[in-house]
């Protein structure tokens, strides 16, 4: 991916995210974050950050918070999952799942810490609200994971398909 594919990539997280928040609520999940944790274990530590630091800026400029709050906690997660990406294999279901997870924990970690000690905002259910969205989160870049990797295949059967096409128009 390059990168340009991956501004392209983590601006459209943000896009759908924002076109899925009206039906299913901005608490839900984090699109974004998916693919700022994408493009970190795909491509590594720099460029997790500057994902994390795009989309966390295009999400603060966007919303009426404080302009760099979810920069600081996507740019850190970004960081730490490019880190484990390259330090641990992180092929399997459930290393990706770990992954997703722990991302959104420590974006969110971050994110409430900053609000309390800011006196920005009170949170009632910090635990249940972190684990619920890093649960979607996770299950939302597992499966994302799984079409990227199954992309290569779908294209060789599609070419397969094509030339078996081409071969009895011309016999």
């Amino acid at each position: 991916m390059t990168a340009l594919r991956a501004v392209a990539f983590v601006l459209a997280a943000l896009v759908l995210q924002s076109v899925l928040a009206r039906a299913v609520g901005s608490g839900a999940m984090d699109l974004g974050l998916v693919a700022v944790v994408s493009v970190a274990l795909l491509h590594g530590r720099v460029s997790g950050l500057l994902a994390g630091t795009l989309a966390g800026l295009v999400q603060d400029g966007l919303g009426d918070g404080v302009l760099g709050m979810s920069g600081l906690g996507k740019s850190v997660a970004g960081f730490l999952t490019g880190v484990a990406g390259t330090q641990f294999i992180v092929t399997q279901t459930v290393s990706r799942f770990g992954v997703f997870l722990g991302a959104t924990v420590v974006d969110r970690a971050l994110f409430i810490g900053l609000s309390v000690l800011l006196g920005l905002r009170r949170y009632d259910r910090p635990y249940v609200d972190v684990a619920f969205q890093g649960i979607t989160n996770a299950v939302i870049g597992v499966l994302l994971f799984q079409a990227i990797e199954s992309l290569p295949a779908a294209r060789e059967r599609w070419r397969l398909m094509l030339e078996r096409r081409q071969k009895r128009r011309y016999h």
